[in-house]
C-alpha cells in the first residue's frame, strides 16, 4: 500500500504504526510534516512542508486559528501536489491529524484518494479544562474563542472519509453529528516492550549510588509542568508527603513550558511559581527535576517508582498514563472522566479529588508506607492495558481493518 501520513509534529500518534508498517517492507510510506529536523525512520520518506501563510501576532482572535489552519492546509496540499509531480507518488490512502488543518485540501489534490483523519478534541466551554479550576477562570471571551476554534474540526468532517478518535471521552467531546463518521480505537501501547523491571536501577546526579525498586520513589510525569496536568496540585501535596516519609525521593519529568491552557506569568514558569509559594516547606534536596528525558530513561523512572502520579483536568488522556500502567506502576490519579475510562478505583489504581492536595498526600503516603498492600494494582493495571490498549493485538488490527475498508482490494494490508 502507498500511504501518506500528515502530521505537523512527526510522528505524533503514528509512532508505532509507521514503524510496524516499515518493518513489513511491503509498503511505500511518505510522511509530510512541518517538523525540522524531523526524526528519521527506516523505510519512511520524510517530506517537510511550510505553511503557505501564518497569521500576524495581532490577527483577529476569532479567526486567527482558522487563518493558521488554512495556511497549514494549503501548504500541505501544495507539498502533496509537488510530491506527485516530482516523483509520481500518489497514495492509496492519506492518514493525518485534523487539528491543525493539514488535511483540509487533500481532496482537492486527490479527489479519489480516501482520507482517514485523527480527531483529537472538540473544544468545550464546559466539561473540559476551560473553567475547571477556579484559580484559572475563563475570560468573558472564552465561549466565542472556543466556538471559533471548532471551525477546524467542523471543516474536517467534510474533508475526510472516516475519522478515528482514541477514547470514549474524546469521542463524546464532539457533537453527535460527528459520531457516525468515527470509529473509536486508541493509538496503541507497546505492552510487549513496556514492562515492569524488578532489577531496574537509575543513577541520579546528586546521589552516590543508583536508586532501585527497594528505594521509596514517588514519580510525576507530564510533557510540561502545567496546570492542565495538575502540576500545582502535586506540588502542594509535597510538603505533607515528604514530612511523613523522610526517606522518600521525588522524581519529576517534564519541561517548563506550557502545552495546554494559560502559561504562568512567573519568570520561572509554573515550577518557579510553585517553588516560590512553597518555599522552605519542601525539602528540595529530595526533589529531582529531571526535565524532558530520553524515552529509555523515562521508562526506568517509571519502573523504579513505588507510586506514580497521573494528575490531569478533564482533557485528552496522556500516553504516559497508559504506558505507566503497562509497566506495572501503582497509580494515583485524579478522579475525572477521561481517567476513569482507564483506571478503576481500587482495582487498577487509586483516584483522588483534583482539588484536594491533602487527600492526594494522604493517599500517596499510604502507598509509599505499605507498598505490599497496593502491589495488586500495578498487576491489574498492566493486565487492563494489555487487554484494551495493546498495539499489536488490539489496536493495530482495528486500524488496519479500517484502512482496508477504504481502499481497493488490491491495495489492502495483510492483517497480522
Amino acid at each position: 500500500m502507498k500511504i501518506l501520513f500528515v502530521h505537523q509534529n512527526m510522528p505524533g500518534q503514528y509512532r508505532e504504526m509507521i514503524q510496524w508498517l516499515a518493518a513489513q517492507k511491503e509498503h511505500q510510506l511518505v510522511f509530510l510534516t512541518q517538523r525540522d529536523p524531523a526524526p528519521q525512520f527506516d523505510g519512511v520518506q520524510t517530506v517537510q512542508y511550510r505553511p503557505h501563510h501564518r497569521p500576524a501576532a495581532e490577527a483577529y482572535g476569532l479567526s486567527k486559528v482558522w487563518e493558521e489552519a488554512t495556511g497549514a492546509g494549503y501548504g500541505a496540499a501544495l507539498a502533496a501536489q509537488k510530491l506527485e509531480r516530482d516523483s509520481g507518488f500518489k497514495p492509496d490512502i492519506v492518514l493525518g491529524h485534523t487539528g491543525w488543518g493539514e488535511l483540509l485540501f487533500m481532496k482537492d489534490i486527490w479527489p479519489d484518494v480516501p482520507v482517514l483523519g485523527f480527531f483529537e478534541y472538540f473544544y468545550l466551554n464546559t466539561g473540559g479544562p476551560v473553567g475547571f479550576d477556579p484559580e484559572d477562570p475563563p475570560s468573558a471571551h472564552s465561549p466565542f474563542l472556543l466556538r471559533a476554534r471548532n471551525a477546524v474540526p467542523n471543516a474536517n468532517l467534510e474533508a475526510v472519509d472516516l475519522g478515528c478518535v482514541p477514547t470514549q471521552w474524546q469521542r463524546d467531546s464532539f457533537p453527535d453529528r460527528f459520531h457516525s463518521q468515527f470509529y473509536q480505537c486508541h493509538d496503541g501501547i507497546r505492552t510487549d516492550l513496556l514492562k515492569p523491571n524488578p532489577d531496574v536501577s537509575l543513577s541520579l546526579g546528586r546521589l552516590d549510588k543508583p536508586v532501585t525498586r527497594d528505594d521509596e520513589i514517588l514519580t510525576f510525569m507530564a510533557r510540561n509542568l502545567e496546570r492542565t496536568r495538575g502540576f500545582h496540585v502535586f506540588m502542594r501535596a509535597l510538603p505533607e508527603i515528604l514530612e511523613a516519609r523522610p526517606n522518600a525521593r521525588v522524581l519529576v519529568i517534564g519541561g517548563n513550558g506550557t502545552s495546554y491552557g494559560k502559561s504562568s506569568t512567573h519568570p520561572g514558569g509554573l515550577r518557579g511559581e510553585m517553588e516560590e509559594e512553597l518555599g522552605h516547606r519542601v525539602d528540595w534536596s529530595r526533589v529531582h527535576f529531571l526535565g524532558q528525558v530520553p524515552y529509555d530513561a523515562y521508562q526506568k523512572v517509571i519502573q523504579v517508582s513505588r507510586c506514580h502520579l497521573y494528575l490531569t483536568m478533564p482533557f485528552v488522556l496522556s500516553w504516559s498514563c497508559l504506558e505507566a500502567m503497562a509497566m506495572g506502576a501503582t497509580m494515583v490519579a485524579t478522579d475525572v472522566a477521561p481517567v476513569r475510562e482507564a483506571i478503576t478505583h481500587g482495582k487498577t489504581g487509586l483516584l483522588v479529588d483534583f482539588f484536594d492536595p491533602a487527600a492526594l498526600a494522604k493517599q500517596v503516603v499510604e502507598v509509599l508506607a505499605h507498598p505490599e498492600e497496593y502491589a495488586h494494582l500495578g498487576v491489574n493495571a498492566r493486565a487492563h492495558v494489555v487487554e484494551k490498549y495493546d498495539f499489536l493485538t488490539r489496536c493495530l488490527p482495528e486500524h488496519l481493518s479500517r484502512m482496508n475498508s477504504l481502499v481497493a482490494p488490491g491495495a489492502q494490508i495483510k492483517l497480522p
